[in-house]
């Protein structure tokens, strides 16, 4: 028996989170209040990724709407349902406005979602937000409410860990692993063998940090080197230079608690690599403090973001207090400043920029949408190096959470493909007392 249509009433952070939602409920019709059509015209002036989003949608509603009127239901397409505009109306059961608060937007939303079940007798109606408060609102009122789904990463799945141990492997293997640097695989990892996955193979009191070389089907052994001055101080560190140094690894995911070196070991490795590009772009997405934009805040432009890009800096500053001022490194890193080799820069900055020949870290990827991180990896050209790196725990967005950003996305979707990295750094290095904190609090 055929499953019952339903119909989906989107709100706005459903619309902003993901410009293609409308298409992403199969047969279901799809309902957007007027409500939010409002919101997305004082959305659409700006460069942040919201505004972008916001002409996105408008653009897309456009072009569906032909020579429709939106109060008609307009088809979406092969597999698909309708979708169409609502205006307020004037639910009998509950007026949400009655009841909370009269003029807020939220309030319309739901009123609108009601007065579309009312209508549609026999149909179940459900609100789609990523606003909890507003999914509480709703379901108080009766109305059937639920987050949006779609890009939503299992409990199972949001922090993997990266790193396997693997026992009683033959000593001679070992021996020949230290002696050649690699060994064939002949089924040594079994069922645990994954493209660029890093293994601690142990016998007795032997081991060794390796690494799963799907090209050439081989382990490799992972050594603990210097990189621009920065040394590993664990067998995770030690695994995230490897990743970012692997020219055959184009996108890695650095994913830990703050003090992890996730920055910078990202920055080290840009650095030491810095000939093979023609530029190193360090970047991370503004979340404006108190949900307020930076537009509230005093001076000019550079004053507003320095802030928010300070972190950045501070990675690099102890990069270069490595080396004396006379030495080369020293020297290098400043050129690379003075001649723009080195951008730290908000994300939002650089939309629209062909990334080719460059190493991108993106910081505090945790704040980014999956559509987000989608659309960064998709603009890589030639030579192009991208590392995402961020802490799911840690996240600032009102519509984001451990299952819906874009780099616990990243990582479900992605894992084991030969071009890609994850390495969760789980030990923090800052110090005694940032650990402490990490631990207990």
């Amino acid at each position: 028996m055929p499953k019952k249509k339903k119909i989906f009433v989107l709100d706005t952070s459903v619309l902003l989170h993901d410009h293609q939602s409308i298409t992403n409920f199969v047969n279901n019709d799809v309902v957007v209040p007027i409500t939010v059509l409002e919101e997305l015209d004082k959305f659409k002036i700006g460069n942040d990724t919201k505004n972008f989003s916001a002409r996105e949608v408008i653009r897309f509603i456009d072009k569906l709407s032909g020579s429709h009127s939106l109060q008609d239901w307009i088809p979406l397409g092969d597999g698909l349902g309708k979708f169409k505009v609502v205006m307020e109306g004037a639910p009998v059961s509950f007026n949400a406005e009655d009841i909370y608060a009269r003029g807020k937007n939220d309030h319309k939303i739901i009123n609108a979602a009601l007065h579309t079940k009312e209508l549609n007798a026999g149909k179940e109606v459900i609100l789609v937000t990523k606003d909890i408060n507003l999914r509480i609102k709703a379901k108080a009122l009766g109305l059937k409410s639920e987050d949006y789904l779609t890009g939503r990463v299992s409990n199972d799945n949001i922090q993997p860990s990266s790193v396997r141990v693997i026992e009683e492997i033959e000593s001679d293997e070992i021996r020949h692993l230290f002696t050649k640097g690699h060994i064939e695989e002949n089924g040594i990892l079994g069922d645990q063998k994954t493209a660029n996955g890093y293994y601690i193979l142990k016998n007795g009191n032997s081991s060794s940090l390796a690494v799963y070389n799907s090209f050439l089907d081989r382990i490799e052994r992972v050594e603990k080197e210097f990189v621009y001055g920065i040394k590993p101080k664990n067998a995770e560190q030690a695994f995230a230079l490897n990743a970012l140094m692997n020219d055959n690894v184009k996108l890695v995911a650095l994913q830990g608690v703050a003090g992890t070196g996730k920055t910078l070991l990202a920055l080290a490795a840009s650095l030491e690599q810095n000939k093979k590009y023609q530029q190193i772009i360090l970047a991370r997405p503004i979340v404006p403090l108190s949900n307020k934009e930076i537009g509230f805040l005093p001076g000019d432009a550079n004053d507003k973001i320095s802030p928010y890009m300070e972190p950045l800096w501070d990675n690099l500053k102890f990069i270069k207090s490595q080396f004396g001022e006379n030495e080369k490194k020293h020297k290098a890193i400043s050129e690379l400043e003075e001649n723009g080799k080195i951008l730290i820069t908000p994300l939002a900055f650089i939309r629209g920029r062909s990334l080719s020949n460059i190493m991108f870290i993106i910081d505090e990827a945790q704040n980014l949408t999956p559509h987000e991180i989608k659309t960064i990896i998709t603009r890589a050209g030639e030579n192009t190096k991208i590392v995402f790196t961020g802490d799911v725990h840690q996240i600032d967005t009102p519509y984001l959470d451990e299952n819906s950003n874009g780099l616990a996305y990243l990582v479900d979707r992605l894992k084991g493909q030969p071009l890609f990295a994850h390495i969760k750094l789980e030990k923090g290095e800052r110090s005694e007392l940032a650990n402490l904190a990490n631990d207990l609090l």
